[in-house]
C-alpha cells in the first residue's frame, strides 16, 4: 500500500513539474511572434530573425550544455541523426515557416494554425507506434479541427492570406517534430545539449541557406515600432535569443520527456493564449470574435484529450534531463 501511494505521488509530482515547464515554454514562445513581427515591419527578413534568435538561444545555452556533458562526447556522435533532424525540423523548418506566416497574417491566428500540431503527432503515434486514439482522443482532434475552421474565418467575402496560411501549416510540420523528436532522445541526450545543438544546426543551417540565396537576408539597425512605443533594434533581439530560444526550448523539452510527446504537445497549446496577450500588448492585434471562439474550441480539445491519455507514451522518457 505504501509503495503504491508512493507510485502516485511520483506521477503527481510528475505532471504537475512538467504542467509547470509546458506553460514556461508556452509563455516563452508565445513572445517570439509579436517580437519578430515588429522587427519584420522595420526591416528585417524573417530568416535573418530566425538566424539571430536560434543562434543567440545556442551561445546561451552552451556554457550549460558542455558542463552537461562532462567531456563526454560519444552521446552527440551516437544521435548525430537525431541531432540534426531536430535542428532542421523541429527549429528551422518550424520557426522560419513561423515567421514567414506571421509577415502575412496576425500572430495569433498563424499560431492556432501551427497548433493543430497535437493532431499530427496523434496520427504519427497510430501509425508509427500503433497506439491507437481513444474516443476521448478522436473527439478532442475533431473539437481542435472545427475550432481550426473557425480561426480561419472561412467566410465568403472574408479575405485570407493563403500564403500566410501555407507558411503556417510548414509550421505545424515543424511543431509536430518538436514534439516527437523531444522525446525521442531520452535520456542519453540532456536536455539542454538537445537545445543547444538543435539551435546551431538549424541556425547555421539557415544562414548556409541565406548565404546562398536560397532565403532572403537583410536586417537594419532602425529602431522597433510596438503598440504605442519604439524600442532600440537589439531589446527584441535580445528578448528573442534569451526568453523565446534559450529558455523556450529548454522548459519546453523538459516538459516534452516529463508529459510524454502527445500530452506536451497539447499542453503547449497554452502558447496561443499567450500569444494573444502578448500581440494585443505590442501590435494591437486582435483576432475577430469568431476567431476566438474557434481558439476556445481548440483549448477546449486539450481537456477532452488529457480525459483520453493513455498512462504510457512510447516516445516519453522516466526520467528528464533539463
Amino acid at each position: 500500500m505504501a509503495t503504491l501511494t508512493h507510485a502516485r505521488a511520483l506521477v503527481s509530482s510528475r505532471l504537475r513539474s512538467g504542467l509547470l515547464c509546458a506553460a514556461l515554454s508556452a509563455a516563452a514562445f508565445g513572445l517570439s511572434g509579436p517580437l519578430a513581427r515588429g522587427l519584420i515591419d522595420a526591416g528585417w527578413s524573417p530568416a535573418a530573425v530566425v538566424i539571430v534568435r536560434v543562434l543567440l538561444g545556442a551561445l546561451v545555452l552552451l556554457p550549460v550544455a558542455v558542463t552537461r556533458l562532462r567531456g563526454d562526447w560519444e552521446p552527440l556522435r551516437r544521435n548525430a541523426g537525431l541531432l540534426g533532424g531536430y535542428g532542421l525540423l523541429a527549429v528551422a523548418t518550424a520557426q522560419l515557416a513561423y515567421f514567414n506566416a506571421v509577415a502575412h497574417m496576425d500572430v495569433a491566428v498563424a499560431l492556432l494554425i501551427e497548433y493543430t500540431a497535437p493532431i499530427a503527432v496523434v496520427v504519427w503515434l497510430w501509425l508509427r507506434h500503433s497506439q491507437k486514439p481513444g474516443r476521448a482522443t478522436v473527439l478532442g482532434a475533431v473539437i481542435g479541427v472545427t475550432g481550426l475552421a473557425l480561426v480561419l474565418n472561412l467566410r465568403p467575402g472574408t479575405a485570407t492570406s493563403w500564403v500566410g496560411t501555407t507558411w503556417a501549416l510548414g509550421a505545424m510540420i515543424g511543431a509536430a517534430a518538436y514534439f516527437i523528436l523531444s522525446a525521442r532522445a531520452g535520456d542519453e541526450v540532456p536536455g539542454t545539449v538537445l537545445a543547444t545543438s538543435g539551435l546551431l544546426v538549424g541556425g547555421l543551417g539557415i544562414l548556409a541557406a541565406g548565404l546562398i540565396g536560397i532565403v532572403p537576408l537583410h536586417a537594419t539597425t532602425a529602431a522597433v515600432a510596438f503598440g504605442g512605443f519604439t524600442v532600440n533594434w537589439w531589446v527584441p533581439l535580445l528578448a528573442l535569443g534569451v526568453i523565446t530560444a534559450a529558455i523556450s526550448y529548454v522548459t519546453g523539452i523538459a516538459a516534452t520527456r516529463l508529459l510524454g510527446s502527445r500530452l506536451a504537445s497539447f499542453a503547449a497549446l497554452g502558447e496561443v493564449l499567450a500569444a494573444v496577450v502578448f500581440s494585443w500588448a505590442l501590435l494591437r492585434q486582435t483576432p475577430a470574435p469568431i476567431q476566438l471562439l474557434g481558439g476556445a474550441l481548440v483549448l477546449i480539445g486539450v481537456v477532452v484529450v488529457r480525459l483520453g491519455e493513455p498512462a504510457d507514451d512510447p516516445l516519453a522518457s522516466d526520467t528528464p534531463h533539463p
